[in-house]
Formats: structure tokens, sequence, C-alpha cells
């Protein structure tokens, strides 16, 4: 079994035994949320020195992190390609396919993979987030979406619009969370293609979890299910979505971060919150292992 990894950004993930432990907390501030593409392609230079040759799942921290998916994923190219391409499954309940003008971030990295040669398809599972209704639409990267390479799996948000400029295939809606699953299962289910997981655990309920983004409505359950039913098809996989305390020192951060109206975590609830979050990790990690 391998070890699974843990980027330590913020300091949010607890101990996990065995993991390897990689401190990149000097990268906190200039990473976190967003950054330049320099910036992101100096990072993953010292990333590929760093990490193991080979690794379980690797825990990236708070949801402000979850672009690092990106350069996880793209180490996959050695491996795979359009002959024999991956899937990539993403519990998230935002797209992370929006228009970010200032590089990449959080919010904008999935676009990035749908464009990989070997990724043929990129599953956005449990999103909830109004970002897909049609108030946002023009915020959405479109090519990936007209090009049949993502598709949204969405709960609590109207989509209808989408079918009438001939979107309906990207856009999947349904009335429960267990409907949802079964959906996706049942598309899966004569599928072989490798699959990469990402996790992001705002997709979950506040009743199951707390995170430091607006969440979905999905339970434990769920992503159970989904893992034991896919398990012998990950070839790699991701979770983020803890939580930690974090005032951007760039001004032009603090702005943007305001903007997406993030929840404010209450400093006396933290270390309790936190707990609730290591205990989910370790119940993932047993899934996954």
């Amino acid at each position: 079994m391998t070890c699974p990894v843990i980027l330590d950004f913020d300091q949010s993930v607890g101990e996990i035994t065995p993991a390897t432990t990689i401190d990149v907390t000097k990268w906190q501030d200039t990473i976190r949320f967003g950054c330049s593409k320099k910036a992101f392609r100096k990072f993953d230079a010292q990333l590929q020195q760093l990490l193991p040759a080979h690794y379980g799942t690797v825990l990236l921290g708070s949801g402000d992190y979850h672009h690092i998916s990106l350069l996880l994923i793209e180490r996959l190219a050695k491996q795979y390609s359009a002959d024999n391409p991956i899937q990539v499954v993403i519990f998230d309940n935002h797209p992370d396919n929006m228009r970010y003008l200032f590089g990449i971030h959080c919010g904008s990295w999935v676009s990035y993979v749908a464009s990989l040669p070997f990724v043929s398809h990129v599953h956005v599972l449990g999103i909830t987030s109004n970002d897909i209704g049609l108030s946002h639409f023009w915020e959405n990267r479109w090519k990936p979406l007209f090009h049949k390479k993502l598709t949204y799996w969405s709960l609590d948000v109207n989509v209808k619009w989408a079918k009438k400029i001939g979107l309906g295939h990207a856009f999947r809606h349904f009335d429960t969370p267990d409907d949802l699953i079964a959906g996706f299962l049942s598309e899966q289910y004569h599928s072989a293609e490798p699959i990469y997981l990402s996790i992001d655990k705002d997709a979950l309920s506040e009743k199951v979890i707390h995170t430091n983004w607006d969440q979905g409505q999905l339970q434990t359950y769920h992503l159970l299910d989904t893992i034991s039913s896919i398990k012998q098809r990950i070839i790699g996989s991701d979770i983020t979505g803890e939580l930690s305390i974090w005032q951007p020192t760039n001004w032009f951060k603090r702005l943007l971060s305001s903007l997406d109206k993030q929840p404010a975590i209450s400093p006396d609830k933290l270390n309790d919150w936190q707990q609730e979050q290591h205990q989910l990790n370790l119940t993932l990690l047993n899934a996954l292992a």
C-alpha cells in the first residue's frame, strides 16, 4: 500500500500515520486561492522534486488549494495518452471552471484539466452553487462544455436554460443526492477507463462537515459508495476542503476573497471542526487504500 502525502500549506491536516508530510508552508500566501501562472509553474518545479516516486492519496489542505490537483494530474502524462486516456472525477460544490484573468486559481483549474490530451472527460459531482446558473454562465469557460469534455452533475440549481443552447448533455440535474450518485454510477458501469478522483469536501452538507466555502448536499456515504464502485479504476486521488483561517497579505487577494463571500470561520470552533475533518479524512483514506 502506498502512503498518503500531506502537502502542508496551511497546517490544517491532522497527523496521519503512515503519511509523508511535505512542508510547503512558505508557499501558502503565494499559491493560496490564486496565483500567476509563472508562480504556479515555479511551485510545480519544486513540487516535482519533493514528491516521492510512488505515493497514495494527496491531502492538499484548504479548498483554496484545489488548483494543485492540476499539477498532480499533469504528472500522469507519462503513463497515459489520447490513445490510453483517463477520466477525472471531482466532488465539488462548485464547477471550478470559471474565468480567471490573473493566472490560475482554485475555481478555474478544471478547464486546464479538460484540455489535457490524455483526459477523455471531466465530471464534477455535487454542484449546488449558482456558478452554473444562467446569470453566471458567462463566467464559465465554455470550450470544454461545448466540446463534450466536461459534465456538471448538479442539485438545487436551475440549469434548464442549458438545453436551449445545446448544452443539455453537459448540465445534468437531479432532485436528490441519491439520484445524482445513482445516475453517475449507472453511466460509469460500462466504462473501464482509469479514473483520477479529486474530493473537495465542500460538496458535503454542513450537517456532515464544515469547510471554508459554501457547501452542498452530499452525505459521507455518497462519497464512500462512489469510491467503492470505481475503486478498481482509481489510479490517483487527492482530498481538499480542510479548515484554516487565513488573511492574505496581498490586497488584491483580499478583495477577490471578499467578493467570493467565503464564510467566516469561528476561531472558537476551529479545533473541533478540524477534528471532525480529521476523522473524515481517515474514513476516506481507508476507503481509498
